[in-house]
């Protein structure tokens, strides 16, 4: 039997690649904000029901269930804002990207109606700076939807009043973050913000916020025309739907595949992306993106489901899945997102500005040769004041969780290879001392 896609928000975009994100063209032949148009005669609050029966959770990383995030809001409570993280800079992670350039109208009629739902009357689209192509096609898009009476007062006849606004980000990796988020909508520099309170509560210009990510956003029009159950009613335990992910590395096919949840890492892998290149064997895998910890080919068989990653000690987060074959040194590997999670630490946090660049100095002396028998151990000890207790996901000395990243690569090198590393180690300190001259 074939191992196919299931196919939902990137339908469209792969059936008509050379001109889907066209108003005219996603009107015709997708429907284009006839799920806006059903959306408006509704209740919002049966709106947020339908979507916490989906199960629908978050696609940015922490899957959090998307329709209780809305019900966070205080009653009451006005003005309130809507923010579309659409700031993706998780390494290997390409799949918001495509979404933008390819279906920019599915996104912003999810954003019109999850406004709509919550109450909301301005709504913002954070983009990567980088993102030249998605940014063009987006402002368009926002263009046609503002001519076509979809955005600003009065939406088709409603009384409901929405403003968009696309906001280009500077390329800060740290703008992931929900809060990093609003900090840089607000003009400041993009770093997190302690919590609580929580955005829902005090977010964008200290008013009720809510932050969702561009795939979660453009799900909600396929939930409101079909229904919450229909979407329940794919995937796995709590792991509701489908979810895109971006493989890339050592295989065949990289790319974007959208898949129901619930399928193994190895249809996945194997199949979809047509397994490792060459047919060489595999070494490991990352699951969620550089903040997740690896996995093994022992683990190729596990599911796909949110729940069943974090009794791995891992995590599907950001939907990036990395391969590699035997010939990949998993040293280097952690070296490189040391320094990637260096680089991008805003310095807020002592243990993080600190630690982040002092982890990147150690594996870089010991991918070079020049390490010490001890030295796995010394990382692992250094970041127990990251981590506290290193496989407590949930607690952490820093205010957003690139602190805890800095660690998990490390965590992985213990876990998957700690024995071949400490031997590596102890060779490699044994060779230099062998070559040291003694003094006459």
């Amino acid at each position: 039997m074939a191992i196919e896609e299931t196919r939902i928000v990137t339908k469209f975009l792969r059936d008509r690649p050379q001109d889907s994100w066209e108003y005219a063209v996603a009107r015709e032949h997708n429907q284009a904000y006839s799920a806006l148009e059903a959306a408006l005669k509704r209740d919002p609050n049966e709106l947020i029901e339908e979507v916490k029966t989906s199960g629908l959770r978050g696609r940015g990383g922490a899957g959090f269930s998307t329709g209780q995030k809305w019900s966070f809001l205080p009653a009451g409570v006005f003005p309130r804002y809507l923010a579309i993280n659409a700031d993706e800079g998780e390494p290997s992670t390409f799949k918001d990207h495509m979404l933008i350039e390819g279906d920019p109208h599915q996104l912003i009629e999810g954003t019109i109606i999850s406004a709509f739902a919550i109450g909301a009357h301005h709504a913002f689209i954070y983009i990567r700076g980088e993102f030249a192509l998605g940014t063009e096609r987006l402002e368009a898009a926002v263009a046609e939807a503002y001519k076509n009476g979809y955005l600003g007062k009065d939406i088709l006849g409603s009384g409901f009043d929405l403003e968009l606004i696309v906001h280009q980000g500077a390329g800060c990796y740290i703008a992931g973050d929900e809060t990093g988020l609003l900090s840089s909508l607000e003009g400041e520099r993009a770093m997190p913000r302690i919590k609580p309170p929580f955005p829902a509560v005090q977010g964008l210009f200290a008013a009720p916020t809510v932050v969702n990510n561009v795939e979660t956003i453009s799900n909600i029009p396929h939930i409101v025309r079909k229904g919450g159950e229909w979407y329940a009613s794919m995937g796995v335990n709590k792991s509701t739907g489908t979810r895109i992910f971006s493989v890339s590395g050592m295989v065949e096919r990289p790319g974007n595949y959208e898949i129901e949840l619930g399928m193994s890492f190895r249809d996945l892998i194997e199949g979809l992306a047509g397994g490792v290149r060459g047919g060489r064997p595999m070494q490991f895998f990352i699951p969620g993106g550089a903040s997740a910890p690896w996995l093994l080919p022992e683990h190729l068989d596990e599911p796909l489901d949110m729940d069943r990653a974090s009794e791995l000690r891992t995590m599907l987060g950001s939907g990036s899945i990395m391969a590699f074959d035997d010939t990949v040194d998993p040293l280097l590997v952690s070296w490189r997102l040391a320094r990637f999670f260096a680089h991008e630490s805003c310095g807020k946090c002592t243990p993080c500005r600190e630690g982040s660049s002092w982890i990147e100095k150690v594996l870089y002396r010991m991918t070079n040769g020049l390490g010490r028998p001890d030295d796995l151990d010394l990382l692992l000890d250094f970041g127990s004041n990251i981590v506290p207790g290193l496989n407590a996901p949930f607690a952490q000395t820093t205010i957003c969780a690139l602190g805890p990243s800095t660690m998990s690569h490390v965590v992985s090198l213990d876990r998957c290879f700690g024995a071949e590393i400490r031997a590596r180690l102890q060779k490699d300190f044994d060779k230099r001392r062998s070559l040291e001259v003694t003094p006459a």
